[in-house]
């Protein structure tokens, strides 16, 4: 039997209600049982250490714990979640993946999926530190996926340290560093995992009600769809006592509201990249956009706006693009950051400025002002082209209830008008029947004739 602390902490929970599935509880004794078939079926199935093995599932007892097992096996794991169902063929031959495992499925559960016989001198690191690897898939918003590569071990040593244990909703994808952050998080304190069926708003706050769940952690999109459904009123939430948010940045409007309602709720912002893992973070306060942010291994500074991160757990690099550390191992982040003494304020990447006549505006800022009036559903704020200033800034609604778009039109920028520099207000509102959020629930901007 393979040993891993990790599995070892995981006995030590025994009884503990490790994970609630389609209703039914799954104790960590009870799951360690289903690691243990686990580990056996790829013993049998001739799955060395250092091989590459996608888990092609979202999750579920057997997804998890076929992932522990593959790391007691020191595997390279590559998650692939239903989201990314188009792209899990070409994910897979940049990842060189030797196995396929779709433990959710009765025939042919594994696969080979060789492509090369060659593979990448960064695996080679993973195996000559006999260390499990995890690769993971960037959204390609900003262009191409790029396939990125992390030491699994070094991922799970900020979990060494036992804190408390909560009951959290599995909201974040499977393979998500956010997921993948909350997953061992929870299960390394002895915690309880609930995997949504869905990811709208009532069926969210369905689970927690009826599991009396503590932890929700999501995006400011979702916290937007969840205001808007005004599900918070529909179901008892009184149980949840944190809600993190990030992978994005956070509407000062939505977060206001949101603490509005659910006042007893504290509100937490989270900050992380998949090169360098989630750093520790702490709110102002519950209605703030200024955190501080940092923690053991990680050293930050700010270079003309922008925020630099070191990171000990950093990635080893990416299958498909050059490196981006310098050679101190700092990753320009392309965020662009104000700061105030210890505590830092996230205004967006450097590719969502807006230059209008050169004066930069930054679409999120926007967005918050836009959201603050009344019939608004989503908005996406970006840059449209203009001979004149070079930019102007263009953007797209979606409404709660059908409206004419001329008045929508002078109700935003009269609104607008109140709140923001001239160069701020949109020069072009266009109404759209669509949403702006991706499979992964973050904010999708670009269309034609915007640039």
């Amino acid at each position: 039997m393979l040993k891993h602390w990790l599995l070892e902490r995981l006995a030590d929970f025994n009884n503990r209600t490790a994970i609630i599935f389609e209703d039914s509880p799954i104790s960590y004794s009870q799951l360690l049982e289903i690691q243990k078939s686990w580990q056996s079926f790829i013993e049998k199935a001739k799955v060395s250490a250092g091989q590459v093995v996608a888990i092609d599932a979202d999750y579920s007892p057997d997804s998890i714990a076929l992932l522990l097992a593959l790391i007691a096996n020191k595997n390279i794991i590559v998650p692939l979640s239903p989201s990314i169902k188009q792209q899990k063929d070409y994910f897979m031959e940049i990842a060189k993946v030797d196995y396929i495992i779709r433990p959710n499925v009765g025939k042919e559960v594994i696969q080979p999926f060789i492509v090369s016989s060659e593979s990448y001198d960064i695996y080679d690191k993973l195996r000559h530190n006999d260390a499990p690897g995890l690769v993971l898939f960037s959204s390609g918003s900003t262009g191409k996926s790029k396939g990125i590569v992390l030491n699994f071990n070094r991922l799970l040593d900020k979990f060494l340290k036992q804190r408390k244990a909560m009951s959290t909703i599995c909201f974040l994808m499977f393979d998500h560093i956010g997921g993948i952050n909350t997953l061992l998080s929870t299960m390394a304190n002895g915690g309880t995992l609930v995997p949504v069926t869905d990811r709208f708003p009532e069926s969210v706050c369905s689970l927690i009600e009826k599991y009396q769940l503590q932890l929700l952690p999501t995006s400011p999109t979702f916290l937007n769809m969840l205001l808007i459904s005004r599900a918070y009123e529909k179901y008892n939430l009184s149980s949840l006592s944190l809600i993190t948010y990030g992978t994005e940045p956070m509407p000062n409007s939505t977060l206001k509201e949101l603490h509005k309602h659910l006042p007893k709720c504290r509100l937490k912002q989270t900050y992380g990249l998949s090169e360098l893992g989630i750093l520790s973070t702490q709110s102002q306060n519950n209605d703030s956009l200024w955190m501080k942010m940092g923690g053991d291994g990680y050293q930050l500074k700010v270079v003309d706006g922008v925020l630099w991160i070191k990171s000990e757990s950093a990635m080893l690099g990416y299958l498909n693009a050059p490196s981006p550390f310098d050679e101190e191992g700092w990753m320009n982040t392309r965020d662009k950051v104000e700061v105030d003494g210890e505590y830092f304020k996230i205004l967006g990447r450097e590719t969502d400025i807006i230059n209008v006549g050169g004066e930069k505006v930054y679409a999120p800022e926007i967005e918050s002002v836009i959201l603050e009036i009344p019939n608004i559903k989503d908005v996406a704020v970006s840059g449209k082209r203009n001979p004149l200033t070079g930019q102007v800034v263009y953007a797209k609604v979606a409404v709660i209830e059908e409206e004419d778009i001329k008045s929508l039109r002078r109700k935003i920028k009269k609104h607008c008008q109140t709140r923001l520099a001239a160069y701020k207000v949109p020069a072009y509102i266009e109404l759209c029947n669509t949403t702006f959020h991706s499979a992964r629930f973050k904010k999708q901007k670009k269309t034609a004739g915007e640039s």
